[in-house]
């Protein structure tokens, strides 16, 4: 087939439903195909993230990020009968402690935290916590998905700590920004 002849539509999704990787078709609201929906949104709003962030490590370590939840989305998106068919290179627990140094890196230079803050000060800080906040609706999907079908343990633990991550890179761009966070005071 020429470039020419390919189609981005196929029609089979017409009835509301769809593959998972492997092959079986399954309902467009399975809960496995809203919890990989889910990391699509989140990866997604990362990419948008990464263009309001400077150059520099932390967008360069956001643009490896984005490759972790593709191969995260794509290990929710495989039926879990055809997983011994490795379609994709393994989940590591590397890829948390990668975040977790990320994380330490960058609070190493932040003021403590004295106060609430509200997600606001600049375009790449909101978008930061609308990631953040994607992160967390994608982990309680993952959840909802562990309750009646396996999932890799990395999957969560990865999402719980990206969230983590998330909001001390909006923190870190808030100064690298010069807006510093805007605190909730009541």
């Amino acid at each position: 087939m020429s470039e020419k002849d390919w189609k981005i539509y196929t029609k089979k999704g017409d009835k509301g439903q769809t593959s998972l990787i492997g092959g079986t078709r399954v309902d467009k609201n399975n809960i496995r195909v809203e919890a990989y929906g889910t990391i699509d949104e989140l990866k997604s709003f990362c990419g948008l993230l990464h263009d309001y962030m400077q150059a520099g490590d932390s967008k360069d370590f956001l643009r490896g990020i984005l490759e972790d939840l593709f191969l995260i989305e794509s290990h929710v998106a495989t039926d879990p009968e055809k997983a011994d068919q490795k379609f994709f290179p393994e989940l590591s627990e590397e890829m948390v402690l990668k975040l977790e140094r990320e994380i330490d890196r960058m609070n190493e230079e932040l003021p403590e935290l004295q106060h609430f803050i509200l997600p606001a000060g600049h375009p790449a800080v909101s978008t930061a916590h609308i990631c953040r906040t994607v992160c967390r609706r994608a982990e309680r999907r993952v959840l909802d998905l562990v309750t009646t079908a396996p999932c890799n343990d990395i999957t969560i633990k990865y999402l719980n700590r990206f969230s983590d991550f998330l909001f001390v890179l909006a923190r870190f761009l808030a100064k690298e920004n010069g807006a510093g966070d805007v605190e909730w005071r009541v």
